[in-house]
């Protein structure tokens, strides 16, 4: 996530996630940051660094998922040369290298148990001790990990130290993802789309057409803000009218008439014959199940869409359609005058 991204959101959600990253900025405890992809939980740890004492000392992060479980150790706390196949010299640990500063845990849940121990102690006593070392080094390191993960669960379950969790969790803050962010999406869109219209050379910032807002403010958007991001700079990218407001908006960036259909699926083993049930006994009316089965399929639609407060995308979700269909379905039931 580029260093010069500023916070852009005015939602009551969003703002107050904020707040409490700057209350607990100047304290020396340790900080959760919890979040979905995309949410910008290394935002939330560059504030509460920059904002603290230790604002003029290093800010180290290490993704503790980019790295096998036989190196994470080493990472966090150094080796000695020696100390294990491939280590020609010493070297300082991730803790060593903040010293004075802030070490940012992203991807915390994916610690080994090993590894959690070893940073449980390294949180309690200030001490680390080098992969092939005799004596701990004393570091003075405040902690900021963030995870997507249930760590309750997990140390419920037994697959994260509970104690760990307790000394990591002084203050807890759980990032809204974009869909819980209202209003948010138009002013995030428009960020990103000013700065890719000056990127790639544009005299002015047109910005987007009623179609494409309504497009980006319906999306469910999985990807959160990083999401939305590529979206709105691929949009930019593409658009060969820059004196004309944004009209056209891709989610998917492999959307292609020639998309490879990819291997086929492989085909069910041979179902074992099964004796066939009795028919059931004729109707003594006529039904007309054509009507039954379209009546059925209205009152669904109509139920989503009201549970999704007429969202069509969101509504064609849950239904396991694509928005095209869905969009055929209201025009077939003559819905499509209640749809926003």
């Amino acid at each position: 996530m580029d260093r010069d991204v500023q916070f852009v959101g005015q939602s009551m959600a969003f703002l107050d996630a904020v707040e409490r990253a700057s209350r607990a900025a100047p304290m020396r405890r340790p900080v959760l940051v919890i979040g979905e992809r995309g949410t910008g939980k290394e935002l939330i740890a560059q504030r509460l660094h920059h904002l603290s004492p230790r604002w003029g000392e290093p800010l180290v992060t290490l993704n503790c998922a980019a790295l096998p479980e036989t190196l994470i150790e080493a990472e966090l706390f150094g080796h000695e040369a020696g100390a294990f196949t491939g280590a020609t010299r010493a070297r300082a640990g991730r803790f060593e290298e903040a010293d004075r500063g802030t070490l940012f845990l992203d991807e915390l849940g994916t610690l080994s148990m090993a590894a959690q121990e070893r940073l449980l102690r390294a949180v309690e006593y200030g001490e680390v001790t080098r992969i092939g070392a005799s004596r701990p080094v004393t570091v003075d390191v405040r902690i900021v990990a963030a995870t997507n993960a249930d760590l309750p669960r997990l140390a419920a379950e037994g697959r994260f130290r509970a104690d760990l969790l307790d000394r990591l969790s002084f203050e807890v803050i759980t990032l809204p993802p974009l869909r819980a962010r209202e209003g948010d999406v138009f002013e995030l869109a428009d960020y990103y789309g000013r700065r890719m219209s000056s990127e790639i050379g544009w005299d002015t910032w047109p910005g987007f057409a009623r179609e494409a807002i309504d497009a980006l403010e319906t999306y469910p958007w999985p990807g959160n803000v990083r999401e939305l991001r590529n979206v709105v700079e691929r949009a930019v990218y593409r658009w060969d009218y820059p004196e004309k407001p944004i009209a056209r908006i891709v989610f998917d960036p492999f959307e292609s008439p020639w998309k490879p259909a990819g291997e086929p699926a492989p085909a069910p083993p041979p179902a074992t014959a099964l004796p066939r049930p009795a028919a059931p006994p004729a109707p003594e009316t006529v039904v007309d199940l054509r009507a039954l089965v379209d009546a059925h399929e209205r009152s669904l639609i109509a139920d989503a869409l009201e549970r999704h407060r007429w969202n069509q995308r969101r509504a064609a979700l849950a239904l396991g359609l694509t928005y095209d269909q869905l969009r055929h379905c209201l025009k077939k039931h003559g819905l499509r005058e209640h749809a926003g």
